[in-house]
Formats: structure tokens, C-alpha cells, sequence
């Protein structure tokens, strides 16, 4: 099937809005078809179409907006997501794509003051998720086409496929507002429908031999299983694994189109890593009485072992674990039904494998098979392994193409391998920010193929806001992803006036004894610091420093033993 092909009618969505706030509602409509919107009660959040719903009182205040994102029902009302703010950031297949700039719940709760205490407190608890879910990073859309769906599905849809309203075109694996749609498809209104793709969009132009390129490199995340880097881990017992992501790097040159996919994603196990206060908190595998287990020396954790040009960089671990088979076929079987073979081993003789067209859309190569990258985070050293693996399928698909000839490759050519290079280390960043709030670690050795002092500077920092992110902020972090948000948003956790209250169940707060336990440490050190340095002068002070060594180191200890007590954690969902 030829990509955006005349007999396709091409489903299109509304790019120029207008919100209309009034007292009792507000009113989004089209600015190209003035007849088409639909308005949103402010009281109880009843949707009806524009037609049904024409009002003759003059707003109290009109402004442009670039997409309605979806709705979410809390204790008292419903919220509307609208999109404020966009940047085009380059196209997809000829169609253009934007990146979210900023986001804004409008909040449809006026029956608010008709709550008991309780249900107010939660209700601004979740507003509160609500806001932070307003700055999530990585999401992008477009008005004219599917960007959830790779190159070669696209090219094995049946016809009139692409005439199909584009949330009904999207892989819903992909679609980060899948859940805050649901009320808008209920109502038919397509034409406002937008599937967001949360991951990364990276684009390049590059000059092969005076051979115009465009290189577009498109990272996909799975919500199956969203949530931030230590609270959402390993698998669930569907086999659905913690940030999974889809990438796939797209090249097109004189009408040729070729497209490499690769696949990241948590170890796929049960398995948990719950922050303590240390740096490195101990893995644990969880047992489950649904699972068999067995035991096994995984030799090769990453699958791949391989040489950059600055040096070898062996990424095997060597670790024991125990292996749920059940979780683990239910992960593989979902991959293999939807790519075909997933490569564990000899990589570097698979990678001829990828997919191309020509410019009648004929299909000269299919992608059979798909590599997948194994790692704790799969941030920074899967982002390396990738970058390495993808330069490398880059080669071969450019000699395949006659840009190169069979002894050429891509570092030869200084200005479009940077290019290449930092295509990659943004994707990186990005990818890492969504997932755990900071810049990729090694990513110097992307950008620049090697580890410079800057990049160890720079990596020494993202360790330590990483630390502390873990460890303080990824329960309910106020300018990231965090896991309560993403539990709510996802639809995972569910409102209802009929549940306990969340927070209720929970009523430890960490940083309630912290700052307490924190006041303590820095006491008892000050004051056994004075003591040991009058401690010569009396035997009254020494054992005033004896003595306030052993509280601190009480303290200490006391804090250490506790350390999961004093971090911060998610109040709505469990591990798994």
C-alpha cells in the first residue's frame, strides 16, 4: 500500500480552536467550521455537542487553543485537558508534527461545595496530581496523521485505513491519553479526538555526497505499564514491562524509505527495587503464587556485548535470579505476534535486517525480526547500545541504496555523523526525563563517542538529582511524571465516592520524621564536633562528646535501618 496515496481520503483533524468560557460552561469549537464544537458544564461536566448547546449570552473570555487532550472524572467534577501551547517540531511521512508546550485542566467542579471534608481534601489532592500532569514532557501529534504506528504497519493496512478517524487509526499501546479520550469517543467527536504519543521526536537533514537525507528518529512508550523509574519495574503478571519504548529510526532519500525498529524494556520478571535511602537499594524478586519458578545464571543480561572506537565497553552483568516463565512467555509472545523474532543474541550479523520501500511504495525489505534491549533502567547504556546498533544498520542501508560504496560508512562524513550522534543523545535525554526526571547518564559517549570531563560532571549531577528524586520526590513529584499522576491519568486507579479515601490508608507521611530525624543528624554532629575539641580541657566534656557521638550514630543507624519509612511513595497503586 503506497503511503498517502491519492485514492486515500485523508482524515483530518481540527487545528485551530476556540475555547469560549462562559458562567455555566465552556464551549470549544472549530475556528474552520464555526458550526462544529461542543460545550462542558461547569457544574457537573455533561458534555453536549455545539448543535445542542448554542448559546446567545457573550462569553466572558475567548482564547485559541490547539487540541482538547481528553477528560478525567474525579470526586466532584469532571476536567477537561486542553492543549495551550505548540511547536511544530518537524513531519512524519510528509505530514507535520508538533510537540506539547504546555497544557491546562479546566476544572469542571462547581459541586465541589456539595462535598463532605474529606472528599474536598482528596479532591485537591488530585487536583494537585492534576496540575503536575499539565508539565509532562515528551508528548506529540499530529493533525493529519497516525504517529503511534511504524512505517511497515502502515504499509500492510488495507485500504481506506488513513480515512479512518485518527484515535481509531492509533495502536492504543502508544497512546498516552487513551484513558481521558474514552468520554469524547463516547460522543463522537473525531474530529477533536487527538492521540498524544509520549516519548521523543528527533529530525535531521543531512547532505550524503550531495545526497539530500532526512533522517527522523521517533521513540514510542508503551502505557501498559507507565510510572517513574523506581516505582514502576520489571513486568506485571500480563508480561507488560516498565519503560517499554519502541524506537524507530526512519530514512528517506529520493523517494526510498527505510525504517529500523528497535525495542527497549525492563527485565521482564517480577521483580522490585524499593528506595531506602541508599544509593544503590537492593533488587528483590517477588514472589507470586500465579508464578513457577526456576532457577538461572543469566550470563548475558543486556544480550549484546560490543566495542565503541574509544575503547571496549562490555555491558554484560552477571547476575542470579529467579525466572518466572509465565511472565516472561506472556512478554515474548506479545512481542513475537507483533514483530516476528526477538533477537537475544549474535546482534551484529542480524542487522541487515530492516524495512524498505521504494518511492511506488513497493516493498523491497521487510523487518522479520527486532532487537531488544535488556536493562535495570533501560536509560543509559541501552540508549548507547542502540545508537551503536542503529549507525551500524544506517551503513548497510546506505550502500544498499548506492550512497555508499561497500567501504564507506558514516563516521567519514564529520558533519552528518554529528548530526546522526546527537539525534541520538537528545532522544536519550528526553527519554530519561520522562522516565527518571534528569539527563541520561554517558551521554558524552553518544554525542561525542567518547567520555569527556564535562560529560562526568554532568553524569555526577543527574546521579545525585536522580538520588534524590528516588528517594524524596517520585511519590508525588511536582515537575515530572510521577506515579500517583500517571496511576490517575491512565485510568489504573480508579475515582469513586464509594472507596475509602487513599490517603486515609495511608497516613504516614515521610517528611513529617524526616526533617525531625535530618535536625537530629546535623545537631548530633555539630555538637560532637564542639565537644571532641574541648574534650582535652575536662573529663565532663569528654563525655559530653562520648556522648553525643552515640546519639548521632543512634540517629544514624536508626535512619538506616528505617530508610524506606523517611522516602517518598505513591498513595494510590501498588508494584504490580
Amino acid at each position: 500500500m503506497e503511503i498517502g496515496s491519492s485514492s486515500d481520503k485523508i482524515f483530518k483533524l481540527y487545528d485551530q480552536l476556540e475555547l469560549l468560557e462562559y458562567q455555566d460552561k465552556f464551549v470549544v469549537k472549530s475556528l474552520e467550521s464555526p458550526d462544529q464544537g461542543f460545550s462542558i458544564s461547569r457544574r457537573e461536566g455533561n458534555i453536549e455537542t455545539l448543535s445542542d448547546a448554542s448559546s446567545s449570552e457573550k462569553p466572558s473570555k475567548t482564547s485559541a487553543i490547539y487540541g482538547v487532550a481528553g477528560t478525567i472524572r474525579l470526586l466532584a467534577g469532571t476536567y477537561l485537558l486542553v492543549i495551550t501551547s505548540r511547536k511544530e517540531v518537524g513531519s512524519f511521512l510528509g505530514f507535520p508534527v508538533y510537540r506539547v508546550e504546555s497544557m491546562k485542566f479546566l476544572a469542571c467542579n462547581e459541586a465541589l461545595r456539595f462535598s463532605n471534608s474529606q472528599e474536598k481534601r482528596d479532591e485537591a489532592y488530585f487536583m494537585t496530581l492534576l496540575k503536575t500532569v499539565e508539565a509532562t514532557p515528551g508528548l506529540y501529534y499530529s493533525y493529519e496523521t497516525d504517529i503511534t504506528l511504524n512505517l511497515q504497519r502502515r504499509c500492510k493496512l488495507m485500504e481506506g485505513w488513513m480515512s479512518k478517524p485518527i484515535w481509531k487509526q492509533a495502536d492504543p499501546r502508544f497512546v498516552w491519553n487513551k484513558h481521558l479520550l474514552e468520554e469524547l469517543i463516547e460522543y463522537k467527536l473525531d474530529e477533536f479526538i487527538i492521540p498524544l504519543l509520549q516519548g521523543s521526536f528527533q529530525m535531521a537533514q543531512l547532505e550524503l555526497k550531495n545526497s539530500p537525507t532526512t533522517c527522523t528518529l521517533l521513540s514510542r512508550r508503551c502505557t501498559r505499564r507507565l510510572g517513574t523509574r523506581m516505582w514502576r519495574r520489571g513486568a506485571n503478571l500480563e508480561g507488560d514491562t516498565a519503560n517499554f519504548i519502541e524506537t524507530e529510526q526512519l530514512l528517506e532519500l529520493e523517494g526510498f524509505r527505510c525504517s529500523l525498529l528497535q525495542i527497549r524494556g525492563s527485565i521482564p520478571l517480577l521483580w522490585e527495587q524499593i528506595v531506602d535511602l541508599s544509593y544503590k537499594p537492593r533488587l528483590r524478586i517477588i514472589n507470586h503464587e500465579h508464578t513457577v519458578y526456576f532457577f538461572l545464571k543469566i550470563q548475558h543480561f543486556l544480550f549484546l556485548s560490543f566495542s565503541l572506537n574509544s575503547g571496549a565497553y562490555d555491558l554484560t552483568l552477571h547476575f542470579q535470579l529467579f525466572i518466572q516463565p509465565q511472565v516472561v512467555e506472556r512478554h515474548f509472545h506479545d512481542l513475537f505476534q507483533r514483530y516476528g523474532e526477538t533477537i537475544a543474541l549474535d546482534l551484529t550479523e542480524k542487522l541487515s535486517r530492516y524495512f524498505l520501500i521504494d518511492t511506488d511504495g513497493n516493498i523491497l525489505e521487510e523487518q522479520k525480526g527486532i532487537i531488544r534491549s535488556n536493562c535495570i533502567d533501560c536509560l543509559d547504556r541501552t540508549n548507547v547500545t542502540q545508537s551503536y546498533l542503529a549507525r551500524k544498520s544506517l551503513n548497510i542501508q546506505l550502500q544498499r541504496l548506492g550512497v555508499f560504496t561497500s567501504t564507506e560508512c558514516i563516521p567519514l562524513f564529520a558533519e552528518d555523523y554529528g548530526k546522526f550522534r546527537t539525534l541520538w543523545a537528545e532522544q536519550g535525554d528526553e527519554i530519561s526525563l520522562e522516565y527518571a526526571g534528569t539527563h541520561a547518564l554517558k551521554g558524552d559517549l553518544v554525542r561525542y563517542g567518547k567520555q569527556t570531563v564535562a560529560g562526568l560532571i554532568k553524569d555526577g549531577m543527574s546521579a545525585v538529582s536522580r538520588y534524590y528524586l528516588n528517594n524524596f520526590h517520585d511519590g508525588i513529584r511536582q515537575f515530572h511524571v510521577f506515579q500517583d499522576a500517571l496511576d490517575l491519568v491512565s485510568g489504573r486507579y480508579t475515582v469513586s465516592r464509594n472507596n475509602p479515601s487513599p490517603f486515609q490508608l495511608n497516613s504516614f507521611e515521610s517528611f513529617s520524621y524526616l526533617p525531625v530525624a535530618s535536625a537530629l543528624l546535623v545537631g548530633g554532629l555539630t555538637l560532637t564536633t564542639f565537644t571532641i575539641q574541648q574534650a582535652g580541657r575536662s573529663a565532663q566534656h569528654y563525655v559530653s562528646s562520648v556522648f553525643w557521638a552515640g546519639v548521632t550514630a543512634g540517629v544514624m543507624a536508626l535512619v538506616k535501618a528505617n530508610g524506606r519509612q523517611f522516602c517518598s511513595r505513591p498513595r494510590l497503586c501498588g508494584l504490580l
